[in-house]
């Protein structure tokens, strides 16, 4: 894969989500809880303001709706800036 984000942003493989099954009842992708943990894929070089604390390889915590939905070669990323993520764990 070849993707650089630019200024402070940060590509996040989201981890996957649970399965559970309620009373036998299969629960469908829609309807499944988006995780709130991944793992940094890339980082960009920060800016002059902000210098990057994450870096490939960290497990991290985010907001609910942060970040951009990207797919690439079938896997799906987000795309956020630094500022999106809460925590490093």
């Amino acid at each position: 894969m070849k993707i650089k984000p630019l200024a402070d942003r940060v590509l996040v493989k989201p981890a996957a989500a649970e399965e559970k099954t309620v009373g036998g009842i299969i629960i469908p992708d829609s309807a499944k809880e988006k995780p709130l943990k991944g793992e940094v894929v890339a980082v960009g070089n920060g800016t002059k303001d902000e210098e990057m604390v994450v870096k490939p390889g960290d497990p991290v915590l985010y907001g609910k709706y942060a970040g951009t939905e990207i797919e690439l070669d079938g896997e799906k990323y987000l795309i956020m800036r630094q500022s999106d993520i809460l925590a490093i764990i």
